[in-house]
């Protein structure tokens, strides 16, 4: 092996070769042809962040009016309902008890639904919920059926 730098390489051919000077400071790297060229002036670094701070302000706005309408605008009324028993009657008629929760005072809408053993429906009623001043309240609904039902259930309620 021949003599070399401790900072040459060799190439696969077996000659070597030394790597490429790094620029100093002040060097022509540093130049503003170059950074001009480049697009590495002050102003546009300066226009950079300015776009930077108005992109982020505007996420920042989004977000606090996202939270204000969806966190802290309590206006929805919702409604809550839950299935408690059902019972076959005959081959023509169910029993359907539910609970539903609607909001002091307001009237509300709900249909009791009848399947039969492939979960097809097979009788439905609508019924109307009068206003009242407890939140939570019982009902029990006969639902005519068309064949023999298997369960009977509350499939959806609505305020009215």
């Amino acid at each position: 092996m021949s003599r070399r730098a401790a900072s040459d390489e060799e190439r696969e051919d077996g000659a070597s070769f030394a790597p490429a000077p790094v620029p100093r400071s002040g060097d022509a790297a540093d130049s503003p042809a170059l950074a001009e060229r480049y697009g590495r002036t002050r102003a546009r670094l300066a226009g950079r962040r300015l776009l930077a701070w108005i992109a982020g302000g505007a996420v920042a706005v989004v977000l606090v009016v996202w939270v204000v309408w969806a966190g802290l605008d309590g206006t929805n009324a919702t409604i809550a309902t839950q299935d408690t028993a059902h019972e076959v009657l005959d081959a023509r008629s169910v029993r359907v008890e539910f609970d539903v929760t609607v909001p002091t005072g307001t009237t509300a809408g709900c249909v009791v639904q009848a399947l039969n053993d492939r979960f097809a429906v097979v009788g439905w009623k609508v019924i109307e919920l009068p206003a009242s001043e407890n939140p939570t309240r019982s009902f029990t609904e006969v639902v005519r059926t068309s064949e023999m039902a298997s369960t009977g259930l509350i499939s959806s309620c609505w305020l009215t």
